[in-house]
């Protein structure tokens, strides 16, 4: 899919054909799409295609007068994911009198800014800073969403002994390795953009771009900080489940011993011998007390052992 978009008294509105200055938005194109748009604007067709690739890192390329920066974008995948947060590419191919957003899947805060017109297409390097902004405030919105996840197995690890958690912590770590990895490549590729002459930057772009950056390092640390407690969590659920399976353990082990008590008294009245008291009609009430005092001297003795 290919959208042409321009600016019309202070807003982005969407037009049918490519005019000069516009922003256009390329969501997982045809062969036949990119083929069009890059002999219509002349740029590599494989800047349209390594935007696609969900595991390109974040980088910059320059080909002539025409400059394509990747940047890793965050994305909450649906139910049936087992991995609730992956990363995706977004290609931006700046060009002489055009820009190119491209990407695999609809990337909607991208579209909401376009509806909004959040953008200046007259100012692209804001444009472009504005996006790299609302991108890191975007991971930090997710990172919040992993904490209050984190929050919720917490509260489930004090009581339950089942690999749902284990796994759903899992997941939940290689999500935060998706997030700190393509943060890290975000902040080298703006880094370069900041420090380099890629693009022209006026003194305000640089200022937004600044403040892009300084969000993306606070997302990096918080991704790390979960990460920790992550890792730490899954330590202490390995040891609550083993203290667990110990507590069960032990009380099975003595209700065993306990059960035992009486089938070993009654198993010697059941043989065919000479007994004490074979006679006696009242037999059975010995029998029944010698095993319920001999279980309650049991219990008193695991007492004073701290067994139990």
């Amino acid at each position: 899919m290919v959208k042409f978009y321009t600016m019309k008294e202070n807003k982005i509105v969407e037009v049918k054909q490519f005019v000069p200055g516009a922003l256009i938005k390329v969501v997982d194109p045809s062969a036949d799409e990119v083929h069009m748009l890059s002999s219509l604007l002349q740029f590599d067709s494989d800047f349209i295609y390594d935007s696609l690739d969900e595991d390109e890192r974040a980088r910059i390329e320059i080909d002539d007068d025409t400059v394509l920066l990747i940047l890793k974008i965050p994305r909450k995948l649906n139910g049936d994911s087992k991995i609730p947060y992956k990363t995706v590419s977004l290609g931006i191919v700046i060009g002489p009198n055009y820009t190119v957003f491209s990407m695999r899947n609809e990337i909607e805060f991208i579209q909401h800014m376009i509806d909004a017109s959040k953008f200046d297409l007259n100012k692209r390097s804001r444009m472009i800073f504005q996006l790299f902004y609302t991108n890191a405030k975007v991971f930090l919105g997710y990172l919040k969403e992993v904490n209050k996840t984190i929050g919720m197995i917490e509260e489930e690890l004090h009581r339950s002994m089942k690999n749902k958690e284990l796994e759903e912590m899992m997941y939940l770590e290689k999500s935060l390795v998706y997030f700190t990895t393509s943060l890290r490549s975000n902040e080298i590729m703006m880094e370069k953009l900041l420090r380099g002459n890629i693009l022209q930057i006026y003194e305000e772009d640089k200022d937004v771009l600044e403040d892009a950056i300084i969000e993306n390092r606070q997302a990096i640390e918080v991704s790390n900080i979960y990460s920790d407690i992550l890792a730490g969590m899954m330590d202490s659920y390995a040891s609550v489940i083993s203290n667990n399976l110990n507590i069960v353990m032990k009380i099975l082990t003595v209700v065993t011993i306990l059960m035992q008590i009486p089938t070993i008294i009654t198993s010697f009245y059941g043989m065919n011998v000479g007994l004490p008291l074979q006679n006696n009609p009242l037999a059975y009430l010995h029998i029944i007390t010698w095993s319920v005092g001999t279980i309650i001297l049991t219990l008193i003795w695991f007492k004073r052992k701290k067994w139990l």
